[in-house]
């Protein structure tokens, strides 16, 4: 806490500032004391953001909705005046540092379970706040205060108000330059600039509990740019390097990608809810011996300012006096009872579907969960409204003849060797051009065997892939980067096909893959694309080298490419078959998953639901 200074006033209100808390884009905080002796912290807004009318309503209707907040978990509404020429309001004060300082600055990364916890103090915070129609919107480390007995959330439904401004001007941007959500622990919603709902701060809270619990932010730092920060955010995986097995499920859950996959509120309360009663510290000792010297700042600074005063000066009204008590607001879409309403403590607290913070939004099916190392993994639903596929048989056909062109080609690698040798024979002095005649015509004959069969499995190959494409949409809206054409097309543009059919794979992968631990690894997948570059580039050049071929020497040469061209076939093949079985199977059991208790099944798990 910093001292007065000479531009800071010395009384907001009915509350006398004892110091200044902090200041960031919002304004500035300060520790005041009330006429009753209660201490609190003042935030008084910016000059600058007050002079604006779409600001100055939304604050209104955002401080009256954080009034509702209540709980143990977050700093209580106490006080405001909206219609102060400079706006302020009054909340709680909570003695204790933020998160950011404790990881950051001073301790380094919380135990597990400690982690746990905070998981579950948070969690309860946003069900509070989700309850009273508000989004925080800003939810990070230094918006969460570590107390003795649990973490604190500050600042809930304040950061709404910016975005009035923000709609403004372009973006998450207010003109005074401050950002709805701080770039690290933004949600993909965000960066896109598209409607904040609930999830929005669940994907926030998955950020804050892998900064919390490995001292680093999942998509890295700002240190690379702004923008290249929110692309990470928008399109690549979190770092989850470093995190405890027991979280990794629930925070991967949390950093789902499409907010319609990311666990509700009640499902993480569950998912973190102590097994058995508390009996030790939730904090590591350094941290609460932390806590107990700041307690007893506070009560020096409190007893240097306990003199009696006679309240205010009776001075002329400035920006900070309280005017007279303005009429009641008129009714807002947070007034009425809706799907905000609070839930009952200890009751099976409901999902919280939000519309921008603006009204409720048809219920959607709470997620099921499994239990896993003391945490909780989300099985994954598909979109409401939409059905996956089996492409159970699909696959197995596909593999099928993906066996039956292995045996063909195997069988021509051993023919074009059997050719290989005819010619090194028949320069040797001890072979015929008859005999090399006689494997040549075997060799083109089974050619045209290979070429057929390769043809088909192309085929079937393109119905397949495209069918999964299809069902990846419905697992995982919105993580597909291109539209359903390119799923066949993009095999057949030129230059084009060198890596836009490996992105789409890559997004059907992530989009099948279960949430959680035992995700299957995409070795397979990147190793099959690499040979299948190889056999593209290998394949035409063995046919270029064999038409250009003008004596035997020549053709011997050819040979050799043909050996190479069946042996980069040989193993891309078998590779894609890997490739095959174990999409299908990640697609089969996510359908099955989500629609009810595992079923007996094959080599893809058990079927598909219909």
């Amino acid at each position: 806490m910093e001292d007065l200074g000479a531009q800071d006033p010395r009384w907001i209100g009915e509350y006398r500032l004892l110091g200044k808390l902090g200041e960031g884009g919002m304004g500035r905080v300060y520790l005041a004391r009330s006429a009753r002796g209660r201490t609190v912290a003042v935030k008084l807004v910016q000059a600058e953001l007050a002079r604006q009318s779409d600001f100055r309503d939304r604050f209104k209707r955002e401080v009256e909705a954080a009034r509702r907040v209540g709980g143990q978990w977050t700093a209580p509404v106490l006080d405001a005046d909206t219609e102060a020429a400079v706006p302020w309001v009054a909340t709680g004060y909570i003695g204790g540092p933020t998160l950011h300082s404790v990881v950051a600055e001073d301790f380094g990364a919380l135990p597990e379970h400690s982690l746990r916890v905070l998981a579950h103090g948070l969690a309860l915070a946003l069900r509070d706040i989700h309850g009273a129609g508000l989004v925080h919107r800003d939810f990070k480390p230094s918006n969460i205060l570590i107390t003795i007995d649990g973490p604190r959330v500050i600042d809930f439904g304040i950061a709404r108000a910016l975005d009035a401004v923000g709609s403004t001007s372009g973006g998450n941007l207010t003109v005074t330059g401050a950002v709805v959500g701080s770039p690290g622990f933004m949600s993909p919603e965000q960066v896109r600039g598209e409607p904040v709902t609930a999830a929005s701060d669940v994907f926030c809270l998955g950020s804050v509990l892998a900064f919390a619990a490995t001292g680093r932010q999942p998509f890295g730092s700002v240190d690379s740019g702004v923008h290249a920060l929110m692309y990470r955010i928008a399109q690549e995986e979190p770092d989850l390097t470093g995190l405890p097995d027991g979280a990794l499920a629930l925070v991967s859950a949390c950093l789902n990608k499409d907010p319609a996959l990311r666990p509700s509120v009640a499902d993480l309360i569950t998912a973190t809810q102590p097994v058995a009663e508390e009996t030790e510290p939730w904090l590591p000792g350094g941290l609460l011996a932390r806590l107990g010297r700041d307690a007893l700042q506070l009560l020096e600074v409190e007893a240097e300012n306990a003199q009696p005063v006679a309240g205010p000066p009776q001075a002329p009204p400035s920006a900070y006096a309280t005017p007279p008590a303005p009429s009641p607001a008129p009714p807002s879409a947070y007034a009425s009872p809706s799907a905000y309403t609070s839930p009952a403590p200890h009751a099976a607290a409901p999902a919280y579907p939000m519309n921008g913070g603006m009204g409720p939004v048809p219920h959607q099916p709470a997620q099921h969960w499994q239990q896993a190392g003391g945490y909780q993994v989300p099985v994954r639903f598909p979109a409401q409204g939409a059905t996956v596929k089996s492409v159970r048989g699909l696959g197995t056909a596909l593999l099928a003849l993906f066996g039956l062109w292995v045996s063909l080609t195997v069988i021509d690698l051993y023919l074009n060797m059997s050719l290989f040798g005819a010619y090194r024979d028949f320069f040797d002095g001890e072979g015929t051009i008859a005999a090399v005649g006689r494997r040549k015509d075997a060799v083109d004959s089974m050619d045209i065997g290979t070429g057929v069969s390769g043809l088909v499995v192309l085929v079937l190959w393109l119905i397949w892939f495209r069918r999964t494409y299809v069902n990846a949409t419905v697992l995982a809206p919105g993580r597909q980067r291109f539209g359903s054409g390119y799923a066949v097309g993009a095999w057949f543009i030129p230059v084009a096909q060198l890596w836009i059919p490996k992105q789409i794979a890559n997004d059907i992968w992530s989009s099948s893959a279960a949430p959680g631990p035992g995700r299957v690894p995409r070795a397979a997948l990147h190793w099959w694309w690499t040979l299948f570059l190889t056999m593209s580039c290998v394949a035409p050049l063995a046919g270029l080298v064999e038409l250009g071929s003008e004596d035997d020497w020549d053709k011997r040469v050819s040979v050799v490419f043909n050996i190479t061209d069946d042996i980069v076939s040989l193993l891309a093949a078998v590779l894609a078959m890997v490739v095959v079985a174990r999409l299908t199977g990640m697609q089969e059991r996510g359908a099955a998953q989500a629609a009810g208790p595992p079923q007996p099944g094959g080599m893809f798990g058990p079927p598909a639901a219909r």
